[in-house]
């Protein structure tokens, strides 16, 4: 029996354009469900459960950013951002939204399906024992579980922040170049803007350091990359 393609759920008000993106990832073997609004878009995620979503921010009812907030907290489910808004405060907020990717209008077909097919790639990679613990100082990392103490307290890190994290602490003591974490992190996409790892880091500082400024675990080694190191 043939496996059955990944279900894309597209969030998009502009008929044109949700007619674009359903015919862009169907042309690569996706299956597409779409939605006109933030509000549609979050009851047919709770109905059918997609792979990922395409969400557009500009949308009538609840604003995409919200959508993209309100789906974090129940599910881990990849997003890419696909947007008119191509300022690079728009992007950040994206992102530490707890967006995976993020496309801006106009945009070309291959491209949306290179990022999507990349983003799938990456949110499948991880895979991990039950009981397996990353332990750095006193950060403990849960693979499996995708959770993350720090002194006993959990810590909120979006998908993306997590894999970055886990990656990091896997190397606990060790220089990461820049290079092989986009790699490791976010796939062989040649779209990907090397500034988002930049971004990413700089929000787990503000998670996991007492003085993010002045980082005492999340280390950067000029010229080489990044540690992460007990405190």
């Amino acid at each position: 029996m043939e496996a059955m393609s990944e279900l894309i759920l597209a969030i998009e008000d502009e008929e044109p354009v949700r007619e674009a993106i359903a015919a862009a990832l169907e042309a690569s073997g996706y299956r597409v469900i779409t939605a006109c609004d933030g509000e549609e878009g979050l009851e047919r995620l709770l109905a059918e459960r997609p792979d990922l979503v395409v969400l557009d921010l500009m949308l009538p009812r609840i604003q995409g950013m919200e959508v993209c907030a309100l789906i974090r907290e129940h599910s881990e489910v990849p997003i890419v951002m696909l947007t008119g808004l191509a300022a690079e405060d728009d992007r950040v907020e994206g992102l530490t939204r707890g967006a995976d990717d993020y496309i801006t209008k106009p945009f070309r077909a291959r491209e949306l399906a290179a990022r999507v097919r990349a983003v799938l790639k990456r949110s499948h990679h991880w895979s991990s024992d039950d009981r397996e613990l990353l332990e750095v100082g006193d950060l403990v990392v849960k693979p499996a579980a995708r959770e993350v103490l720090l002194c006993g307290e959990e810590v909120g890190l979006t998908p993306k922040e997590f894999e970055l994290l886990e990656y990091l602490a896997r190397n606990a003591g060790n220089v990461v170049g820049r290079e092989r974490l986009l790699e490791r992190v976010w796939g062989e996409d040649e779209y990907i803007d090397a500034r988002t790892l930049d971004v990413h880091i700089r929000w787990l500082r503000e998670k996991l350091e007492d003085e993010p400024s002045s980082p005492r675990r999340l280390l950067t080694v000029r010229g080489e990359g990044y540690m992460l190191t007990a405190e």
